[in-house]
């Protein structure tokens, strides 16, 4: 009788085990997928991670579109009508990108505090704000928005 009750708590304690693991790779790889969205507020100041993707969004400032001429490198700035972000991109940006409108950028931060976006978003109606830039504009002051 005794055999059995061993092998029995042996076999709990191994699904146990096996349990662990599986929850473990499962939360890690769900946290190395896990991308934040930040302000250019929240980057200036020094919120943003330095070395793991996150989502930066804002209006693109009317004038700081500047194409390279070789090539399909495009530097803009980003504002949430506090601060400023300069982007660069490299590929094919939506046809409805332009200066004034709301943008969703995905990336990383250089060392020369520089985003580097690997994927830039914008939807198609001229009245359309990314419902986070919306929400980090209200919260900023009034005179900040003039």
């Amino acid at each position: 009788m005794r055999i059995i009750k061993q092998k029995r708590l042996s076999l709990i304690l191994l699904m146990v085990a096996g349990i662990s693991v599986a929850v473990f790779f499962g939360l890690r790889a769900f946290n190395d997928n896990l991308m934040f969205f930040f302000s250019a507020s929240d980057v200036v100041e020094g919120k943003a991670p330095k070395d793991h993707l996150f989502r930066l969004g804002g209006m693109v400032v009317k004038g700081s579109v500047v194409r390279q001429p070789s090539g399909l490198t495009v530097r803009f700035v980003l504002t949430d009508m506090a601060k400023e972000v300069t982007v660069e991109y490299t590929g094919i940006l939506p046809d409805l990108f332009r200066e004034g409108q709301g943008i969703v950028a995905n990336g990383k931060l250089d060392a020369n505090r520089v985003f580097i976006a690997q994927e830039v978003l914008a939807k198609h109606d001229e009245n359309y704000m990314p419902p986070e830039v919306a929400g980090s504009m209200k919260n900023k002051p009034a005179e900040a928005q003039k």
